[in-house]
């Protein structure tokens, strides 16, 4: 899917030679700190930032003028959830799947939003809508868009931005949830990750960038290690494994107090 992919913006390389796959069935993690790339590498598979290298879906290289026919085999759901005018819901959502193959299939609006825990909501203003709330809109809206995770052209593919970020806990697992069940019928999912935990929980495999390069790529049982971790976020971390939902982390407090230490006074010192 991506090979030798490299973004320049500017006079800061972004991106440097990365090579991966994301395959049908699974639910890849992309892991990272803040500028190590993540968001720009969806950019670039979505091509809304230049990048060099070779970038396909399905087989068929991505580019040459085929957004419509991309629109039915993969659905975004960006970091930004905001929506500018006076759209409902149900607008909202219905935009997703009138660009998919679902146009002809209004029940689908009801199906996605209930998927995600919004049904009953329909007429709501979006902009009214809590954060939370519209990040789950815009879910619904690219569930719409892609409902049956195998097409006539193969495998549909979710792809997103940090899709847990505005959610509590509990809209984090049902989030969570879903990704893994489109995976599971067939679909794939990249998803731009911050929760390391969650990654580990429901990701096949987790692909770790540092510095714009790709540092791992492999299951959270092999890629998720402590020198991994502290390389890659610049903080110690204890690592553990719990049987039935394999590697866990704690990240430890090494500030100006020490471990331990609050951060009441990390702040004083």
């Amino acid at each position: 899917m991506i090979r030798n992919l490299s973004v320049r913006l500017g006079r800061r390389t972004v991106l440097e030679n990365v090579t991966l796959s994301a395959r049908p069935g699974e639910l890849l993690a992309i892991c990272g700190a803040n500028g190590a790339g993540k968001s720009t590498l969806l950019k670039a598979v979505l091509e809304e930032v230049p990048a060099r290298g070779t970038l396909s879906l399905n087989g068929h290289e991505i580019g040459g003028g085929r957004p419509q026919a991309l629109a039915r085999q993969r659905a975004v759901l960006p970091q930004d959830t905001d929506v500018a005018f006076s759209f409902t819901l149900a607008e909202v959502v219905a935009m997703g799947r009138e660009a998919g193959d679902f146009a002809a299939r209004p029940e689908v609006d009801h199906l996605a939003l209930s998927a995600v825990g919004l049904q009953g909501r329909e007429g709501d203003d979006f902009r009214t809508l809590s954060g939370g709330e519209r990040q789950r809109g815009h879910l619904a809206r690219a569930l719409a868009q892609v409902w049956e995770p195998v097409g006539p052209d193969g495998p549909r593919w979710l792809m997103l931005d940090e899709p847990v970020a505005s959610l509590d806990l509990g809209h984090q697992l049902k989030v969570m949830q879903l990704a893994r069940s489109f995976a599971d019928a067939g679909g794939g999912v990249l998803a731009i990750m911050h929760d390391l935990n969650l990654s580990a929980m429901f990701a096949e495999r987790m692909a770790f960038l540092v510095d714009g390069q790709l540092a791992a790529l492999g299951p959270p049982e092999d890629v998720m290690t402590e020198p991994l971790l502290e390389r890659a976020y610049g903080c110690a971390v204890i690592l553990d494994r719990v049987p039935s939902s394999g590697p866990w982390l704690l990240p430890q407090n090494c500030g100006p107090g020490g471990a331990g230490s609050s951060g009441r006074n990390a702040l004083q010192s």
